[in-house]
């Protein structure tokens, strides 16, 4: 690692998400931005001054720290595997990688050589959910009962090499198990493609949590509405989190009766309170990019490791076997040692 006072960090990818990481990085406190490869070149102006490479190699040379990997999903291993060769550290946009074994591959190669890694997984830093984690880990909501998640939206025409479920899907598999603490144990799931493409466009998912809590995902890209929503519902009442908005709203069990008849068609025979809470609301990217400058430095720091992210492809890989075999998956079934 560096010994100045700043890491030397580069980047892979300028496309769609990279120009974002590209902006935060060169802004980043305590970070130097040092390179971009893009063999496609820096089409949108988007380096920040800094020098476009060719090559991994190109930028390894320039003696870097870590590296963010936001190139497409099915380079991930290939250049996630370089970086680690070479002893650097990385942060990988997500899923972290196309395939199962890929995955694998590369929690071994980081964590072999004891290097920091990290997967984009950049719900972890919406102000709504960083609130709601922590409110149920103070046990504000009781028991856990269910999580429910919709993820809709126009398709997006900067994916090419995915269907939903990697590249959307995996937001909320991931939040849900960071969120409750928990993990998959079974899924059941349908895909359809609609739009022409060779992967899916829609799925809708049912799954099981370790301790009995109840999942329900619905996700597509056939949608005139964007939404993004989360609900956590418990023994004392509702969280809702949208992180469109970055809001959470608390709605509590009923605690007061509802006497005007009239009223009880439109909001049922009793009535509990609705909180809407004041959060601080950061960029999540940049809380991301702070996160993982600092576990790179060796502060303790709550990233997305490598490892958990693997176990979100594992639940992706899952969801796409249930929906082609036309059954429920437990995941000792399927040998994912998720459970």
């Amino acid at each position: 690692m560096t010994t100045g006072t700043s890491l030397r960090a580069g980047l892979v990818g300028l496309g769609s998400m990279g120009r974002h990481h590209a902006r935060v990085l060169a802004g980043l406190e305590g970070v130097d931005f040092v390179g971009v490869v893009d063999p496609m070149g820096d089409k949108h102006g988007a380096a920040q001054g800094s020098p476009v490479l060719n090559t991994v190699e190109e930028l390894v040379a320039l003696g870097i720290d870590y590296a963010v990997v936001a190139c497409p999903t099915a380079l991930h291993e290939q250049v996630g595997l370089q970086l680690a060769e070479a002893g650097v550290c990385a942060l990988v946009e997500k899923p972290v990688a196309d395939t199962v074994e890929g995955a694998r591959r590369l929690v071994e190669a980081f964590e072999s050589r004891g290097l920091v890694a990290g997967v984009g997984h950049i719900e972890r830093c919406n102000p709504a959910l960083r609130s709601l984690r922590a409110r149920l880990e103070a046990g504000e909501l009781g028991d856990v009962y269910q999580v429910v998640t919709r993820r809709q939206g126009p398709f997006p025409h900067r994916i090419a090499d995915v269907g939903v479920v990697k590249d959307l899907a995996t937001h909320d598999i991931d939040l849900t198990g960071w969120v409750t603490g928990r993990k998959y144990v079974s899924i059941a799931a349908h895909t359809v493609s609609k739009s022409g493409r060779q992967h899916e466009d829609m799925v809708s998912a049912v799954g099981r949590l370790d301790d009995g809590t109840m999942v329900n995902h619905l996700v597509n890209w056939l949608s005139p509405l964007k939404e993004r929503f989360t609900s956590v519902t418990g023994e004392r009442g509702c969280f809702i989190a949208d992180t469109l908005t970055a809001d959470l709203t608390f709605h509590s069990n009923a605690a007061v009766a509802t006497e005007w008849e009239a009223l009880q068609a439109f909001r049922g025979v009793s009535e509990g309170d609705m909180i809407r809470y004041a959060i601080p609301k950061r960029e999540p990217l940049l809380v991301e990019h702070e996160l993982f400058r600092d576990a790179v430095l060796g502060k303790p720091a709550d990233i997305c490791t490598l490892r958990q992210g693997m176990r979100t492809v594992e639940v992706a890989a899952a969801v796409l076997e249930s929906a082609a075999a036309g059954t429920s998956l437990r995941f000792d079934d399927i040998g994912s040692g998720t459970a």
